[in-house]
């Protein structure tokens, strides 16, 4: 913690001083050439913003939930900052890993230091929006996964406790989904549980196996991938997976990457490698074909949104609820 405090402030102070020594040229530069290097976070920010008002302006009660990357919700790096709200004001939700258990083994109690900063972040959005928290923790003894759940419900924070950090099965504990109710959820904010699954064909044999398997359930919001084993899913099988067990409704989020290139999707062309397009940079080198991008980039972003062959415009088509934007923390590769 300390040491992101520092050095925020030590880059503060070179812009200061940039500015003082270079006060003659200021009007011929832009703000990023006045700090010296690009500003990641904001970059990100936009990023961000521009996917949901794009969204929104297909369809209004999209949601749009950002994985990790919780400093974003700050004005600056800082627990003393004030909350940013333009970007706060751009999600519905915010899904941070590992805040409990998993953040450096999985079934292993995060450390307090880490947890405390994350909380600091999750405070602001606390007091100061609407936007749903969603925990997910890496923990697989039954006597953690309680305690996971209720330091989670004691904060008001929706959770899930995935035994696998592959995120491909249905947990068989608790046996009774927590929080469990008939409710027709109409939007994240209603929600009182959810399950992240986004690699069902490890678990399961066929898409249809995955499609009765998540049917027989009663999870409130389902974060879910787009594809099984490469095929998409269909308009009417998204329709059939909303409907829970017992005849409540729930929502479907998409799960989609967007600080990462994935080699395996629809997009990735066969010429494709580091360098090639420019944004590529570099094979993440602990999710094997996965790869670091310039998320910055227009060309990246077309990919993502903003037009009738992007990702994004596919899911909304497709009739799913949200997207829940993943590898939101890429700008941290960048500044490092």
């Amino acid at each position: 913690m300390k040491n992101r405090s520092i050095k925020m402030r030590t880059l503060i102070l070179l812009f200061v001083v940039s500015i003082s020594l270079n006060s003659c040229k200021i009007k011929n530069m832009s703000p990023k050439d006045l700090a010296g290097n690009m500003n990641y976070r904001q970059e990100m920010k936009d990023f961000v913003q521009n996917i949901n008002t794009y969204s929104k302006n297909i369809k209004q009660d999209f949601a749009i939930i950002a994985q990790n990357g919780v400093e974003l919700v700050s004005v600056m790096d800082s627990d003393k900052n004030l909350p940013d709200l333009n970007y706060i004001n751009s999600i519905d939700g915010i899904g941070i890993e590992s805040l409990n258990y998993g953040y450096n083994a999985d079934n292993k109690k995060t450390p307090n230091p880490e947890n405390k900063w994350t909380q600091t972040f999750l405070n602001m959005l606390k007091y100061n929006s609407n936007v749903k928290i969603m925990i997910t923790d890496y923990c697989s003894t039954q006597s953690k996964i309680d305690n996971s759940y209720t330091i989670n419900n004691k904060n008001n924070f929706i959770s899930f406790s995935a035994d696998k950090r592959e995120l491909d099965n249905i947990p068989n504990y608790p046996r009774s989904i927590y929080n469990e109710n008939n409710k027709n959820i109409t939007s994240i904010q209603e929600a009182k549980n959810f399950l992240y699954l986004i690699n069902p064909d490890n678990e399961y044999a066929t898409k249809q196996g995955f499609i009765n398997a998540v049917k027989n359930t009663n999870y409130d919001y389902i974060i879910m991938d787009f594809f099984y084993d490469g095929q998409e899913y269909t308009a009417t099988e998204i329709k059939e997976l909303k409907q829970k067990a017992n005849g409540g409704k729930r929502l479907l989020i998409c799960y989609l990457s967007i600080g990462e290139a994935e080699s395996y999707r629809y997009y990735w062309q066969p010429n494709w490698s580091i360098g090639n397009p420019s944004f590529i940079v570099k094979e993440n080198p602990n999710w094997t074909s996965n790869y670091v991008v310039k998320y910055w980039d227009k060309k990246w972003q077309n990919i993502i949104f903003g037009n009738d062959n992007s990702y994004l415009k596919k899911i909304i088509d497709t009739g799913f609820n949200g997207a829940y934007l993943d590898i939101i923390d890429a700008f941290e590769y960048f500044e490092n």
